[in-house]
């Protein structure tokens, strides 16, 4: 681990990102689609810097054993012929012992480091339990946030303040955001949404009551900043937790504009499809 760990830990970590964002649209789960040119120089980066690491951890470990090869003769035989001085030239068990002279001393050797450091030369095997969660970010990618995080968001908005909104364009249904709905229902003065159909694709969250949400997951950079935009559903029977609808329908307003009251916004549902999950299951704040 002490040779090869570093490189192997890099050389996961790069493939792992390299595989979420150059060779699949997974990516799209943790950042925004332009900063995916960056995702992509950093696994390169990082799969380069592995193989400089292997390279010189080889070269280092070829060279080392030559030294000791070398060294290990010449030390061995000054070990056998140079005869151990005695410390105690005046005891007379030692005056009476000839074969003193000729015992291996007990100490520290200083040409035969092997000794001393026996056991020590391999590190810690616990270490490579690091490559774990490289290696599990390499082969299961986790998935995009859902209800879990949506539910922890507190209803907190930006004060945008109420106002009036550009006009929406014409024909029914119209297709819209989950933050653009929201927004228009709550600050909106002129009431654009009123008497239109709207379209929101999003996924299904619930309260403990049985409420439940077409919710969506608003990001400005990436997933660690993302909050909820989500618009309470009437009329239809709730979906699976966590499953992604496209649900249809009318604008009931709730409460005065900008208040508590008016969050989250109503729809009066007319329809709810199934549908598979978007490539980019977030929308730009």
């Amino acid at each position: 681990m002490r040779r090869h760990g570093p490189a192997v830990l890099l050389a996961l970590v790069g493939a792992a990102i390299l595989r979420v964002s150059l060779f699949s649209e997974l990516y799209l789960r943790y950042v925004q689609p332009g900063l995916r040119p960056c995702l992509v120089v950093s696994g390169v980066a990082l799969v380069l810097l592995a193989v400089v690491a292997t390279v010189s951890a080889r070269t280092a470990g070829a060279a080392r054993p030559g030294r000791r090869q070398d060294a290990g003769p010449q030390a061995h035989d000054r070990h056998a012929t140079a005869p151990t001085p005695d410390p105690h030239p005046d005891h007379p068990d030692h005056a009476h012992d000839p074969d003193h002279a000729h015992r291996p001393h007990r100490g520290h050797d200083p040409d035969h480091p092997h000794d001393a450091d026996h056991g020590h030369g391999h590190g810690p095997r616990v270490a490579w339990l690091l490559t774990l969660p490289a290696l599990a970010l390499l082969l299961f990618p986790p998935p995009a946030l859902g209800s879990y995080s949506a539910e922890r968001e507190a209803a907190q908005r930006a004060a945008q303040g109420v106002g009036t909104f550009p006009a929406l364009p014409d024909g029914d249904p119209l297709d819209l955001t989950l933050g653009e709905f929201g927004s228009r229902a709550v600050y909106d003065s002129g009431r654009s949404l009123r008497g239109r159909t709207v379209r929101l694709t999003g996924f299904v969250t619930r309260d403990a009551d049985g409420t439940w949400y077409v919710t969506r997951l608003l990001v400005s950079c990436c997933a660690a900043d993302a909050s909820a935009a989500k618009a309470e559903v009437r009329g239809a029977d709730a979906p699976a937790v966590d499953t992604w609808v496209t649900v249809t329908g009318t604008w009931r307003p709730e409460g005065a504009l900008g208040t508590d009251a008016a969050w989250p916004p109503v729809l009066d549902a007319t329809s709810v499809r199934r549908v598979p999950q978007p490539g980019n299951p977030y929308e730009k704040r």
